[in-house]
This record gives structure tokens, C-alpha cells and sequence, in this order.
């Protein structure tokens, strides 16, 4: 990508682009003289100079004829980014006021690696109280910072990972069957389960770029099974040591998460005693 592409993706048009570069190179430049320069009808490069004013990208030095002069990048990028802040604020406000969300129980289908890991920084950033993970590494390194985000706000955390250990704030276990699994799936796997409300299981291209197959429901039943067989993996690939611990902590009926109140109800403190479904 060169400068000028640079800046139409930011919202530039190409004339305005053009015209900011051309600044870069050789500055104070009167109209006529960037005209010339771009092989440009005067009036483009005039509107475009007004528009760059107001974006805060030129000054303009008063005179007959007046001259130009760039306001220096890092100055405009940095406006454009506090432009954008503002603009994603009031955007998100509006469509808040717009958005119902409701549960609906479907299995609905990701298409891209971006819809993918958006969903799974939603999900992990919106977790109460408990969440239940099984990451090939790419999506693993993605994810991690949020990991610990939603661990410092006490959300239980633990799953599922194939490489080495990480040393992190939650309970990664390694796969028993880390080696063959890698060497053998087709594919880097990523699996969320959340409060036992909603899941995603997406199968990425082996190096997370792409993605196979992906999908994300909100049932509540498919999301207490997704839970219970997770956390069972979990437990049987801990150290023996770990094993009564994180059944009381990630057990589907020991730790009564969200999903399971809402689907069968808030369970009583003798039901849950010594459960270890």
C-alpha cells in the first residue's frame, strides 16, 4: 500500500490524497502550482484544499495567492483517530438504543476468521461468573489477553491448550494427546463455552487465518453439554493433584453456572453437594 492508498482508506478521497503527498514533497505550494503538479483542473484541487482544511490536514497561509502548507502526519493521524473514537461512540450509543438481544436457542455459522474472533472477545469479555476453553496456539496467542482481562474481574477460567504451559492467572491444562492431536487435526481449533449460555466452536486453517468451519449458538442446553464434556476433558487431563479442585470450581452441575440456573433452574445447596457431573 502506498501514501496515497494509505489515506483513502482513512477516508481521504484520492484527490485529497494526492494532493496532502504532494504537500509532503514540497511545501508551501499555492493551488495553481499543485494543479500543475497533479495535472489537475484547479477547481478539484481547490475543493479538495477546503475539504483537507477542515479535516485539519493543511494550513493556509493568507496572502495573493494564498499558499499551503501540510499539517505534519503523526498530527493528522492522531485526529483522525480521535475522530473515529468520538464517531464509534455516538455510533455505539445509537445502535444500543436499537438492539434487543434476545436468546433464540439456533446454531448460526461464521464465515471469517474476523466475525470468529470478535465473537470470541464478546464472549470472554462478557462472561459472569465462569469459562471453559479448548485453543490450538494461534488462537490461544489471540486470545489470551482477554483471558486475563476476564480473570482479574473473577471470572473462573480453565481449559484446554497445546503447547507448552503457559504461566497465566486462569488454569491451562495441556492436552494428554497434545502432540498427536496437532499433528493429526485438521486444522486450529477454537472452543468457547461461556456461563454454560452460549458457545462457539470454530475449526481455523492451521495457522488461524482462515476459517474451515464455525459455529455459535446461544441454547442453553447445547451450552450445558458443550460445558460438561469440556470440563470433564479438562479435569481427566490435569494432574491428579488438580482434579478435585477444579471439579468443584468448573463442574457443570459442582459450579451451577448461569446456563444450568436458567435451564433447570437455581439448583439447592444439598443438590449441588458432591456433584461432580
Amino acid at each position: 500500500m502506498n501514501a496515497d492508498e494509505g489515506l483513502v482508506s482513512l477516508g481521504f478521497t484520492e484527490v485529497e490524497a494526492r494532493v496532502y503527498c504532494e504537500l509532503l514533497k514540497g511545501a508551501p505550494a499555492t493551488g495553481y502550482r499543485l494543479a500543475q503538479a497533479l495535472g489537475k483542473a484547479p477547481p478539484s484541487i481547490y475543493q479538495a484544499l477546503a475539504s483537507l482544511e477542515l479535516k485539519g490536514a493543511v494550513l493556509v497561509e493568507e496572502g495573493e495567492p494564498r499558499s499551503f502548507r501540510p499539517v505534519p502526519p503523526d498530527e493528522v493521524l492522531a485526529a483522525l483517530q480521535r475522530g473515529f473514537e468520538t464517531r464509534k461512540r455516538e455510533a455505539s450509543s445509537a445502535l444500543k438504543k436499537l438492539h434487543s438481544p434476545a436468546q433464540d436457542d439456533r446454531i448460526y455459522h461464521l464465515k471469517s476468521t474476523a466475525q470468529v474472533m470478535e465473537r470470541a472477545r464478546a464472549m470472554i469479555s462478557g462472561a459472569k461468573e465462569v469459562l471453559l476453553f479448548d485453543l490450538f496456539p494461534p488462537p490461544f496467542a489471540a486470545l489470551a489477553p482477554v483471558l486475563t482481562e476476564a480473570s482479574e474481574r473473577d471470572v473462573a477460567i480453565a481449559g484446554m491448550v497445546y503447547d507448552e504451559t503457559p504461566k497465566l492467572p486462569f488454569d491451562c491444562v495441556r492436552s494428554s494427546d497434545a502432540d498427536f492431536v496437532r499433528e493429526r487435526w485438521p486444522g486450529a481449533q477454537l472452543t468457547l463455552v461461556v456461563d454454560a449460555r452460549e458457545f462457539l466452536v470454530a475449526l481455523l486453517t492451521p495457522d488461524g487465518t482462515g476459517v474451515k468451519q464455525a459455529i455459535w449458538s446461544d441454547s442453553g442446553y447445547l451450552a450445558c453439554l458443550q460445558h460438561s464434556g469440556l470440563s470433564a476433558e479438562v479435569r481427566l487431563s490435569a494432574p491428579q493433584s488438580a482434579r478435585a479442585r477444579l471439579s468443584r470450581s468448573f463442574s457443570l452441575i459442582g459450579s451451577s453456572p448461569p446456563g444450568l440456573r436458567r435451564l433447570v433452574g437455581r439448583p439447592s445447596s444439598s443438590s449441588n453437594r458432591g456433584a461432580t457431573t
